[in-house]
């Protein structure tokens, strides 16, 4: 069967709302060998990753911060202990727990500890003012809260407790070894982690329906309107951290390590950078944050195979004159997401680090989150989002009418299915049922899919900038202007117009050293762009563009920075 009937199988199998369960799918022929074309994902409880590597590897490290190294065998047993002492404070099924505190061996400690003892996880932003947080806590009924012994985050979280209906935080350390914790008084609505371990070494047992129980409630990142809890169930989670180990075919179980510089409170660092590699066995070496130099010492010191990042820390490493002087030649895969890779932000990494790989993949909150990716070979497309993963169907469907299934290279809006979609919106029935349509997510994003089945995407709907009635793809201006060798940083946004409607604006950060005048660069760009695409306005700014905790760059920072409103 050709490609093409296959796609229009596939469309027609989807409008009668059939299951794709069990099928090959054309794009499986671009996978890299050993990666499945099927995949059957078992229903068991999230943590069962965590359990299993350390049943095979107990000694193998598994997490390596700047002042400690846990082994697998330690990792799950004061997951164990802490799941016991969770219970014993009436925490189980149904009761919600916030993580509330940047990268720590206690974070991913206590994430798996609250899943064993039955609870649901809920990730907040650290670095979230209190308004947010309270309304966060609020909708997402959240009773307790785990947070580290640094002032700033314990003295935030405390005060938050006093407004909202929290019942208890959790105090963890943020420096010491948790193994031999310093033993402190439990204080009024206040418990030590020293004294969670001292409840027993395993947890009660608890039924786990893999399918229906939620294990993480995550919140959308708010970029597009307020931001609302995904329902993540194990399922889901278990699910797509199974469809990436397989995707990283070329790692060894038990041996390879992953440089973990995303935060683990984000949806894609969470399965990427933490779930995915305890399920292969892998050393999580974690830091706080992200920091070039930090990074740089890892590779250095530990020589690891794999990192997953936003392409701002791309860039980052690219720029920075000491690059030259690592050898980043163990690198065997560095994933992007989070945010588009600009086709010359992968050229100008690979050639100054000698990387073999740097590809991009694409996801959403409400998809666990990954749903493409470029595969781990030469078939990797720049400017693609990769191959749908298997057990994911990716369709272009129309703009109009939300329905109708596109060929090959037409734009439409881009719809996936798989074991990895959410259950929905927590107590948003309404906006769920905006989403989620004949089973299908749909995911704001306009794109196109090629005949070997590589997704491209052109930009967000509720991007798109309406020129004089016609188009305008932000994200495609950007990739020009991203060509220009001084540019660093790039965020193209619509702007009212009284003449047109809307008009293109840019704002650009140029590289250290560089300097470009506007009409130096709009004379570079008249040739690559439409007068259409042409921005109308471009800003140099001195300063970087704002950017999400993730590290991504934030078009709606900017515009409320700007004081733009769009329609």
């Amino acid at each position: 069967m050709s490609n093409a009937l296959r796609m229009d199988a596939a469309a027609a199998q989807s409008e009668q709302g059939q299951d794709f369960a069990g099928q090959d799918f054309f794009w499986t022929q671009n996978y890299a060998e050993g990666v499945p074309a099927q995949l059957d994902v078992p229903s068991v409880p999230l943590f069962s990753l965590l359990d299993d590597s350390a049943a095979k590897f107990p000694a193998r490290p598994a997490l390596r911060t700047p002042s400690a190294v846990y082994d697998y065998a330690s990792l799950a047993s004061l997951a164990n202990r802490a799941a016991a002492g969770l219970q014993a404070l009436g925490i189980g099924k149904g009761v919600k727990v916030g993580l509330f505190m940047p990268n720590s061996a206690a974070g991913v400690v206590m994430y798996f500890a609250i899943l064993k003892s039955g609870a649901t996880v809920v990730n907040y932003n650290p670095v979230y003012v209190e308004r947010d947080l309270m309304a966060q806590v609020e909708d997402s009924e959240t009773d307790f809260m785990v947070t580290l012994d640094m002032p700033a985050l314990r003295d935030k979280a405390a005060g938050i407790m006093q407004k909202t209906r929290l019942k208890r935080l959790i105090v963890c350390p943020a420096a010491e070894d948790l193994r031999a914790p310093t033993i402190a008084d439990d204080m009024d609505g206040v418990t030590c982690f020293a004294n969670l371990l001292q409840v027993g070494d395993k947890p009660k047992s608890v039924s786990i329906d893999a399918d229906e129980d939620i294990a993480v409630l995550q919140y959308t990142g708010g970029t597009t309107g307020v931001p609302k809890g995904a329902m993540l169930t194990h399922k889901n989670l278990y699910a797509n951290a199974l469809q990436m180990s397989h995707w990283y075919h070329a790692a060894v179980e038990g041996e390879d390590s992953m440089v973990v510089v995303l935060p683990l409170f984000h949806v894609f660092a969470m399965t990427v950078a933490m779930n995915m590699p305890l399920m292969k066995g892998m050393q999580m070496l974690l830091q706080p944050q992200f920091g070039v130099s930090e990074v740089l010492g890892l590779i250095r010191d530990y020589r690891p195979a794999y990192m997953a990042g936003v392409p701002t820390m791309y860039i980052a490493l690219a720029n920075d004159g000491r690059a030259a002087e690592h050898d980043f030649s163990c690198l065997k895969f560095c994933l992007s997401g989070g945010a588009p890779l600009p086709a010359d932000v992968k050229r100008v990494f690979e050639e100054r680090t000698r990387v073999r790989l740097l590809a991009e993949g694409y996801g959403l909150t409400e998809f666990s989150p990954v749903a493409t990716c470029n595969p781990h070979t030469k078939k990797a497309r720049a400017g693609s989002i990769g191959l749908p993963i298997p057990g994911t169907v990716v369709e272009i469907v129309s703009l109009e009418d939300g329905k109708t299934v596109l060929a090959a290279k037409e734009k439409g809006e881009v719809v996936v299915t798989g074991p990895q979609m959410m259950k929905g919106y927590y107590k948003r029935d309404a906006e769920t049922a905006a989403v989620i349509k004949n089973g299908r997510l749909h995911t704001g994003d306009v794109g196109y899919m090629d005949a070997d089945g590589f997704v491209y995407l052109v930009d967000r709907v509720k991007d798109l900038v309406l020129v004089g009635g016609f188009n305008v793809y932000p994200r495609h201006v950007e990739e020009v202007i991203y060509t220009h060798p001084a540019v660093e940083e790039c965020i193209v946004a619509g702007v009212p117009d009284k003449l047109r409607g809307e008009a293109v604006q840019a704002w650009v950060k140029l590289r250290a050293g560089e300097s470009v005048s506007v009409d130096t660069l709009k004379t570079f760009l008249k040739d690559k762009l439409s007068p259409t695409e042409m921005p109308k306005k471009i800003v140099i700014r001195d300063l970087p563009l704002p950017k999400t905790a993730v590290g991504k760059l934030s078009k709606k920072d900017l515009l409320e920075e700007e004081g733009i409103v769009r329609r």
